[in-house]
């Protein structure tokens, strides 16, 4: 039997266009709460016969808590259903950022979480995943599969379409990576401000050594939550001049109020991969997602 696509319904958009772009049939679960707040989910096969050897699972794992609890439930299941390859599409993959221990008896959730996942999956495919201090995703995610995607490719080629000879900089030096990637590409001067973190909203910014007057400039990164990181970087700019700032980035985690954030700070467009499900989504990764996937598809065939 061919494999199958799973999904959730609040990611069916993705989900199908990864599916279209790989050729594969797209089936959702069923998910209920209950008023106790637990999960019941319900898979589209009538009979345990009608379950695929390969079952490819959408999820990408922004807001991760239940959805870590709904992976552990799929998994398990489908391989008591008989199913040989389970692959995990998790286009954000959560927990890596926390992968030191800053104060003793810290909690370094990027090892936990990754081994769980290793634990339920024989791949996970995710771009972008925030590696700062390892150099491989299957570091974090011990298995052979462990596949990251970059979302920077296509974001350059987006930014190059919007915008002629734009300055491209990261709000961090740790967005060098994705900056520098996008310049190659595209031929356009890049460089990074300099960061110095208070607290979760309380940053302050430096710029880099470069003519920011009457230039158009555009912010990248892999992620944007809080929204104070890419405000305090675009006012700076703004005040030393820049003819515009917009931001770019793979994924648009926003929290609550993040979005009003940037725009009172001055930012004008913001720009977004699909990797998570936001109103700035401007670039479908189905494409990339489907081409690293076929390759295993053929590999357990």
């Amino acid at each position: 039997m061919s494999p199958v696509v799973l999904y959730f319904e609040d990611e069916a958009t993705a989900a199908q266009r990864l599916a279209a772009a790989a050729g594969l049939a797209a089936r959702s679960v069923a998910r209920h709460r209950f008023p106790d707040a637990e999960l019941k989910l319900t898979l589209p096969f009538a009979e345990a016969s009608d379950v695929p050897g390969t079952l490819v699972i959408y999820r990408s794992l922004d807001r991760p808590n239940d959805k870590l609890i709904e992976l552990l439930l799929l998994a398990r299941h489908a391989r008591g259903q008989g199913v040989a390859q389970l692959v995990l599409v998790a286009p954000y993959l959560a927990y890596m950022r926390q992968d030191i221990a800053f104060c003793p008896g810290e909690i370094v959730s990027q090892t936990i979480v990754g081994g769980f996942l290793a634990e339920l999956f024989d791949a996970v495919i995710t771009v972008d995943p925030h590696l700062h201090r390892i150099e491989r995703l299957d570091q974090a995610i011990p298995i052979d599969h462990a596949i990251a995607l970059s979302g920077a490719p296509r974001l350059a080629e987006l930014i190059a379409e919007k915008r002629e000879s734009p300055l491209l900089l990261g709000p961090d030096e740790e967005a060098l990576q994705w900056v520098a990637q996008a310049a190659e590409l595209t031929g356009f001067d890049h460089g990074t401000c300099r960061k110095t973190r208070h607290g979760d909203r309380d940053v302050a910014i430096a710029l880099p050594e470069f003519e920011v007057a009457g230039r158009q400039v555009v912010l990248m990164d892999d992620v944007a939550s809080s929204g104070h990181t890419v405000a305090r970087a675009a006012e700076a700019l703004l005040a030393a001049g820049a003819e515009s700032v917009d931001v770019a980035l793979t994924h648009a985690l926003f929290a609550e109020g993040a979005v009003e954030v940037i725009r009172a700070a001055g930012v004008g467009e913001v720009w977004s991969t699909d990797c998570i499900a936001h109103p700035s989504n401007a670039i479908p990764m189905a494409p990339l997602l489907a081409a690293s996937l076929a390759p295993l598809l053929r590999e357990w065939r």
